[in-house]
């Protein structure tokens, strides 16, 4: 299926009281007052099909509704129950793989409840006791009464202590929780997931919990969960992963693939219509002049902008250079995945309520997902090393209809090739024309100019710069498409310029690099001060002790600088000492059964044969029980 073109928000050939099996009066109410009068394409195949007791694997574009296209089902599911879930029994769990997109989908819940009246009394008597209705009187249920009561499980804001003893107290039946923390939850003896009580799962972002930091954790939740029930995967790039998936526990489901239709006409199952995708070809000293140029040449600077760097590092960093060139009015949120967690809570909330022009400096920890209001721009400064990341990117603007405008900046040369490797993963982008982002060799050596003053006023930015640029360096060689993105073909001495390094980093990939062409500021590092000011009354007794300054301009011993291996060459070595391993052991297991007599063979392929059957026999036994036992 696909929406209208032509400014038109949603398809007008569904509405929300043509479903069948019907919906509740009050959740038609609910979806008028929050707007979502007209169904998406993804809402009106999914809902259906969700409440009538199937499993269902969705890919649709980002932005298209997907995450009231599940809260639905299960909200209903869970008031059609004959009896209601017994205490500290759970009815339904939805897994996200960000604590951000938790947040979002608990709040849309909420917001959802607020039109049930059972449901949104008992939050209110959790989050008030003493609060009573708007007539003045208490409102009481029955506890035989069908109700909703949901809870966040968010590690790192919380304790696990914690969660569980607000869970003893609300009795909740809904789960909305990150994979560790619901992990940690669901071992406890007191939360109870039986084949009577439990529903639905809902993985969402499916691929993405599949993902290497993921797949531990939910194989245990999954072995912790009832077999018979109903599991939803929802992801822009569900297909990634599919070989996966279907390993997750889902009996015979449904795959609802929406599409929309590119400004060529032909089918893209993966793009929103509203959102144009472009890229801009800038050397790296150019990135952010160029930056500076797209957001003044806008007709209005957007409410919300996105800019995303490949490390975390690299956005410590810059968070306090690109102030010196940005407009005034703009304000500046860093977040990235090592922030605590109250930090990037906070940080994401700033970003989001902001009423003046606000611009996110993140990583891939914000590109997953999240709704966030008023997103008219993304910048991808650094093209992410997972492509797959990509169009997650992107998606952060030009949702449910609304339009966008994303920007990826490539490297003159080999990188660009990254459009056509993106045109055949169904991912289309075209040159930037409007608003035009060229740049004068002033305007760029004027930003460098900027960022070295910010730089020299403070020792410990110098030294982030050189942790963000090792990390950049790390990020790049680990491209996916590694044939496009190569260290080879980097131009060291404008890189340096763009990070306006006031000293090249000693690394191995720049051991055959000329470091005479790059000709930083002349600094006195004696004198240069840390702006910390306990810092720097350390580096002064160091000083005063005669210790060197290891952290900036210590030389190193010659002996042990050879010792100093790229990335790329130690997972080379660690491969070649496996192999040799792997020989030997095969050259001495060869010749051990050379020296066996005809007797011992006999007695060894015996042996072999009783150690399979066992091994049969379990395998039969564990497919009796129907364990989960992982993913590939």
């Amino acid at each position: 299926m696909a929406p209208d073109r032509g400014g038109e928000r949603y398809s007008k050939s569904r509405v929300w009281e043509s479903l069948s099996p019907p919906l509740s009066p009050w959740i038609l109410d609910a979806v008028a007052s929050m707007d979502f009068s007209r169904m998406t394409p993804v809402q009106a195949s999914t809902v259906p099909l969700f409440m009538g007791h199937k499993d269902v694997v969705v890919e649709a574009v980002t932005g298209s509704g997907k995450t009231l296209a599940f809260l639905i089902p299960v909200v209903e599911k869970l008031l059609r129950l004959e009896e209601p879930v017994k205490k500290h029994h759970i009815g339904a769990i939805i897994i996200s793989p960000t604590r951000e997109l938790a947040s979002q989908i608990f709040n849309v819940l909420v917001s959802l409840l607020d039109f049930h009246p059972p449901s949104a009394a008992a939050r209110r008597a959790f989050d008030a006791p003493e609060r009573s209705s708007p007539e003045g009187e208490a409102e009481v249920f029955p506890s035989s009464t069908l109700k909703i009561v949901p809870q966040l499980l968010l590690g790192g804001s919380t304790t696990p202590a914690q969660d569980l003893s607000t869970f003893l107290k609300t009795s909740p039946n809904v789960l909305i929780s990150t994979p560790g923390r619901l992990l940690e939850i669901l071992s406890s003896p007191y939360v109870h997931c039986p084949q009577s009580s439990f529903e639905v799962l809902v993985l969402d972002e499916a691929d993405r919990l599949l993902d290497l930091g993921f797949k531990d954790d939910l194989t245990k939740i999954l072995n912790l969960l009832p077999k018979q029930r109903r599991t939803g995967l929802f992801s822009a790039s569900v297909s990634e992963a599919v070989d996966q998936i279907i390993r997750v526990g889902l009996r015979n489901p449904v795959k609802i693939a929406v599409k929309v239709k590119g400004a060529n006409g032909v089918e893209d199952k993966r793009t929103p219509a509203s959102l144009r995708m472009t890229y801009a070809v800038t050397p790296a000293s150019c990135k952010f002049p160029a930056l500076v140029a797209l957001l003044k040449g806008l007709d209005t600077l957007p409410l919300r902008t996105i800019v995303y760097l490949s490390t975390c590092a690299a956005v410590d960093y810059f968070q306090a250079l690109l102030p010196a060139i940005l407009p005034s009015e703009a304000i500046l949120v860093p977040l990235h995945g090592k922030h605590p967690a109250s930090v990037r809570q906070k940080n994401f909330i700033r970003f989001t309520n902001s009423a003046s022009p606000a611009i996110l400096l993140t990583t891939d920890v914000a590109a997953r997902g999240l709704d966030i209001p008023s997103v008219d721009l993304v910048v991808q400064i650094d093209p992410p090393s997972d492509p797959k990341a990509f169009l997650h990117r992107c998606g952060r603007a030009g949702r449910a209809g609304r339009k966008g405008l994303s920007v990826v900046f490539l490297l003159p040369g080999r990188e660009e090739d990254y459009v056509s490797f993106l045109n055949v993963r169904q991912t289309p982008i075209e040159p930037l024309t409007e608003p035009d982002l060229s740049v004068t060799p002033e305007e760029c050596l004027g930003t460098q100019e900027a960022f070295r003053k910010v730089v020299l006023r403070d020792r410990g930015l110098y030294e982030k710069a050189q942790k963000a640029f090792v990390s950049w360096v790390r990020s790049y060689s680990k491209h996916q498409a590694s044939s496009i993105f190569r260290l080879s073909d980097i131009d060291w001495k404008d890189h340096a310029s763009a990070w306006a390094l006031l000293k090249m980093p000693k690394m191995p990939e720049l051991k055959n690099w000329d470091r005479k062409s790059y000709q930083p500021p002349t600094v006195d590092w004696e004198t240069y001060a840390y702006k910390d000011k306990q810092r720097e009354k350390q580096r002064k007794q160091a000083l005063h002790e005669g210790a060197k300054d290891v952290r900036s301009d210590t030389k190193v011993d010659s002996k042990k600088r050879g010792t100093t291996v790229a990335w790329s060459e130690k997972v080379e070595r660690k491969a070649n000492k496996e192999v040799k391993r792997s020989k030997k052991a095969a050259r001495r297991e060869h010749d051990r059964i050379v020296k066996m007599t005809e007797d011992e063979k006999e007695r060894e392929a015996e042996t072999a044969m009783m150690v399979e059957k066992i091994r049969q026999q379990q395998s039969r036994t564990n497919d009796k029980n129907d364990v989960f036992e992982g993913f590939d």
